[in-house]
């Protein structure tokens, strides 16, 4: 019998803990380590890094990174796959051989081709997602380390499952339980107690990063190195699993795996597996990030504190709306929110104070320059008592709009470039099935009638939320048949537009998962242009689930609340 790969994880985006990956090739045994670098914001970065040097374009932090941990990497015979390639997979291959050669430790190195499509006039970057079978050709080759472009988050594991177990691409199943683990994997601490709701039941302030033990059939275990800090148990894979996703279908271009068909258990302390996951055929086209410039954005918040916060909002909105008739330079958009933080009678000025956020954008740089700054800054001295801003404000800055496409997958050209330099053309999938909607499974029995009592919905109910594109989806699960009983009558679309009055004017779609005792609710449109645009307070949707989980909602007597949580 093959035995189970260890796969870990070092990065869940560009900017993640430095030290990770000397930690996860120290702290415990490994096959393979992985590396996320890429969102839909980095590609923008890296797009606008590139226009400055064309060399550049790839996530110079894998480098550092591997010029501390290369010959650790070696001795200890771990392979390195990572998406840190960016917009060029093929210079920062280049850049980790040039690091082998001057260090003297014997690397082979490929990298995976093919993500690039033409860049429609007027944007930065379009890049294909692609899946794994690229990694594992490499792999295949002999290759140590595998630099990536745009694949998905998933690929970075499904590539050496494939690779170590000989599957392929018509092994739904198992590609499909890899794609699980994959994606639980993606966001590093966050599989490990990182940004859990139900935070106060662990030690989390040095959660380690994850790692997932995958076996032949597709099934895993997510863990953690011994020792490390954190948790891993059912909850924390959850919402994970619940991150970022939709419906029941999760579709890639290696597979679409059925979230509805996964079963996790606890398997012990920091473990929890996972099996039953089925996959399908994935769909006839891939999914293509666009990033462009949307224009230029300015900010300048207003401090208002004390007594007649509403006169002064509306004070200083007349006054400068004023200030830019008489200066003849009006944004095309201009969104003023008032955030009422303060507190009557309050023990300190800051909890006195209210804050009055005003944004503006235009296609013209000018336009939310040097008009807004100055009409913000000339109204210090003559406005409501106390005026002040957060910071002096600035000549503005561009903007990204991110925008999805989609592309039949036959004509992505997947390339491996192997460490022998030779190039090995990736076949696409070949059987392909139309991503069609899930009949929504029937719900469990109502809880009985019987007494109730008011409490935030985070007493009973964890959530996790996040973006794609310009839509958000809130993931919420609870721990309990008793609690899933109620949860799945009471949380309704009607009753989730009540209790988040943002979502009121916009498609929410529900989906429902028994098997993880978790409803998905996909929110179109919330997040405008996507999270580059900045268009909301919260732009990529970290925090709507706790702000559901802070809604008050009627909940039987009989279910059990946990208690607020003290530092």
């Amino acid at each position: 019998m093959t035995r189970p790969l260890r796969i870990g994880n070092a990065s869940g985006f560009y900017g993640d803990r430095f030290d990770a990956v000397r930690d996860m090739l120290t702290d415990g045994p490994l096959d393979v380590l992985t590396g996320d670098y890429l969102a839909e914001l980095t590609l923008l970065i890296l797009g606008r890094s590139r226009l400055k040097d064309p060399k550049r374009g790839y996530a110079s932090t894998f480098l550092r990174q591997l010029e501390e941990n290369l010959g650790l990497a070696h001795e200890r015979g771990v392979k390195i796959v990572t998406n840190a390639g960016g917009l060029n997979p093929a210079g920062l291959a280049d850049a980790v051989r040039e690091l082998a050669d001057r260090t003297g430790i014997p690397v082979r190195v490929a990298h995976v081709e093919g993500d690039g499509r033409p860049v429609p006039e007027g944007c930065l970057t379009a890049n294909a997602y692609l899946g794994g079978a690229g990694i594992t050709a490499c792999l295949r080759a002999g290759a140590d380390i595998v630099v990536t472009g745009r694949v998905t988050d998933a690929a970075l594991v499904t590539g050496p499952a494939a690779a170590h177990f000989g599957w392929g691409p018509g092994d739904h199943d198992a590609l499909a339980g890899a794609v699980v683990a994959g994606h639980v994997l993606e966001c590093g601490t966050q599989a490990t107690g990182g940004n859990y709701a139900f935070f106060g039941d662990h030690d989390v302030r040095r959660p380690g990063f994850p790692l997932a033990e995958i076996h032949a059939d597709g099934s895993s275990v997510i863990t953690k190195h011994e020792g490390t800090g954190g948790v891993v148990d059912i909850g924390t894979v959850t919402a994970q699993l619940l991150y970022e996703t939709g419906g029941a279908r999760y579709a890639g271009p290696d597979v679409t795996a059925r979230l509805d068909t996964v079963r996790l258990t606890q398997d012990g302390p920091d473990r929890v597996r996972i099996e039953g996951v089925r996959g399908e055929a994935p769909p006839p086209t891939l999914k293509v990030g666009i990033n462009r410039l949307g224009g230029w954005r300015n900010e300048v918040v207003f401090v208002l504190t004390g007594l007649d916060i509403d006169a002064k909002s509306r004070l200083v909105r007349d006054q400068f709306a004023d200030a830019l008739d008489r200066a003849g330079s009006k944004p095309a958009e201009a969104r003023w929110e008032l955030a009422r933080t303060d507190r009557a009678d309050a023990d300190t000025e800051e909890t006195a104070s209210a804050l009055l956020r005003l944004v503006v954008r235009d296609p013209d740089a000018e336009a939310v320059g040097r008009a807004v700054s100055g009409a913000a800054v000339e109204l210090a001295l003559g406005s409501y008592p106390g005026f002040h801003v957060t910071a002096p404000p600035g000549k503005g800055a561009p903007y990204g709009v991110f925008e999805a496409a989609y592309v039949p997958a036959g004509e992505v050209e997947h390339v491996a470039v192997l460490p022998d330099g030779s190039r090995e053309a990736v076949p696409a999938a070949g059987a392909y099935r139309e991503l069609d909607a899930v009949a929504e499974p029937p719900l469990p029995e109502p809880l009985p009638a019987g007494p109730t009592r008011a409490v935030p919905l985070g007493r009973l109910a964890g959530a996790r939320s996040g973006d794609k594109g310009g839509d958000a989806n809130v993931g919420v699960w609870v721990r309990s048949d008793d609690a899933w009983r109620w949860l799945a009558h009471e949380l309704t679309v009607a009753r989730f537009r009540e209790l988040l009055p943002e979502t009121a004017g916009l498609t929410v779609v529900r989906h429902v998962l028994p098997r993880l005792r978790a409803l998905n609710f996909v929110v179109h449109g919330l997040l405008g242009e996507g999270v580059a645009a900045q268009a909301r307070f919260d732009p990529q949707a970290k925090a709507l689930g706790e702000w559901l989980r802070s809604r008050h909602v009627t909940v039987p007597v009989q279910l059990p609340a946990d208690p607020e949580v003290h530092a």
